[in-house]
C-alpha cells in the first residue's frame, strides 16, 4: 500500500475491528487504518511521511536545545522529588526498591510540560501525522535510574488503549523526548520497523482495576512469545538511540519494549501521547471499565 493510499481517511463507523483478550491462539489482525492521515499540514516532508508510515516511527535528532532539555530535566527531577506528589495515584514506583518508575498527567501537575505540550514542534507533527486536531490521551515520563531501573516488556500501546480505553482506532502517535542519552545499554526503547501494520490480539482476560498492577510490570495485554518470535523474524529489532533533546515518534500500535537498566547511566523520557479528536474513547473493548482519567483522557479536549 503506497502513502498517498494510506493517507486516504477511513470511514468513521465505530465498530470492533480489533479483537483482543480472548482465547488461546487468536489471529492477528491485519491493519486497515492508516498511519499517516490526511488533511493537515505540517513541518514533515512527504519523503518523511512515506517513511513514517513504512516504518511506523521516526527520529528527530536534537529535536530540542540543550537549554530547553536542562530546564525540562530539572523539571522532572522536582515532580520526582515533590512533597505534594509522595502518595499521589499518579506516582507509580518500582517494585521493591519504591524509586519513582513513572509520573502520569505531567502535563496536569507541571506547567512546564504543559508548554511543552503546546509547542508547535510538537502539536504541529501530531496533527498532521493524524490529519486532524488532536488532544493529550495520556503523558507521563518515565524514569529509569541507574542499576535499578527495570524495563517493559514487548507490547502495542493500541491494544491496551483500545482494550481498555475503549479507542475505537489505531489513531494516535506518542512522542519521546530524550532528557538523557539513551544508549543502547541503558535501557533504550526497542521497536519492529512495520510491526504497526498488523495488530496483535492478546491472550487473557482483563482483571478488575489491572493498571494498579500493569503500570509496574504488564502482564495482561502482552503477546506470547511465539507472536514475538515471529514478528521479530518479520521486521527484525531497531533502537532509539541519542543524546537528550532527540525525539521519537511512533504509532500506537508498534511492537516495542524496552530492557532493564543495569549500568550506571540512568534514562528518562516524557512521553506524549496524542489522539485524533475523532478517535475519542468510549466504553472499553476488552474490560469492565475504563482506566482513571489521570491515565486516559476520557474527554476529547483539542490542545491549542
Amino acid at each position: 500500500m503506497t502513502v498517498d493510499q494510506t493517507m486516504e481517511v477511513a470511514d468513521s463507523a465505530v465498530t470492533d475491528r480489533y479483537p483482543t483478550r480472548m482465547g488461546e491462539s487468536p489471529r492477528w489482525v491485519r491493519r486497515t487504518d492508516p498511519t499517516v492521515w490526511a488533511g493537515n499540514d505540517g513541518p514533515m516532508t512527504v519523503p518523511e511521511l512515506r517513511a513514517h508510515d513504512r516504518a511506523g516511527y521516526t527520529v528527530v535528532p536534537e529535536a530540542f536545545a540543550a537549554e530547553e532539555i536542562l530546564r525540562l530535566r530539572a523539571e522532572v527531577s522536582r515532580l520526582a522529588e515533590d512533597p505534594a506528589l509522595r502518595g499521589d495515584e499518579r506516582v507509580v514506583r518500582e517494585r521493591g526498591t519504591g524509586a519513582v518508575r513513572s509520573i502520569f498527567e505531567v502535563h496536569r501537575v507541571s506547567p512546564v510540560i504543559a508548554g511543552l505540550v503546546a509547542d508547535d514542534r510538537i502539536v504541529g507533527r501530531a496533527r498532521q501525522l493524524l490529519g486532524s486536531d488532536v488532544y493529550i490521551h495520556q503523558s507521563r515520563v518515565n524514569l529509569m535510574p541507574g542499576f535499578e531501573g527495570t524495563g517493559f516488556y514487548w507490547h502495542s500501546d493500541f491494544e491496551t488503549w483500545h482494550a481498555e480505553d475503549g479507542l475505537p482506532r489505531p489513531r494516535a502517535v506518542s512522542c519521546s523526548i530524550a532528557l538523557t542519552d539513551n544508549l543502547p545499554y541503558n535501557g533504550a526503547l526497542m521497536v519492529l520497523p512495520g510491526s504497526h501494520r498488523t495488530f496483535v490480539p492478546c491472550v487473557g482476560h482483563t482483571p478488575e482495576q489491572n493498571y494498579r498492577t500493569s503500570l509496574v510490570q504488564q502482564q495482561i495485554g502482552v503477546p506470547s512469545r511465539r507472536d514475538v518470535e515471529a514478528l521479530v523474524a518479520e521486521h527484525g529489532i531497531e533502537q532509539f538511540t541519542g543524546s537528550a533533546g532527540s525525539a521519537l515518534w511512533f504509532d500506537s500500535n508498534i511492537m516495542h519494549g524496552s530492557g532493564s537498566n543495569v549500568t550506571p547511566h540512568p534514562r528518562s523520557n516524557i512521553f506524549l501521547v496524542f489522539n485524533s479528536v475523532d478517535n475519542a474513547p468510549g466504553e472499553p473493548f476488552a474490560a469492565g471499565a475504563p482506566r482513571p482519567e489521570f491515565i486516559a483522557a476520557r474527554t476529547a479536549e483539542p490542545v491549542r
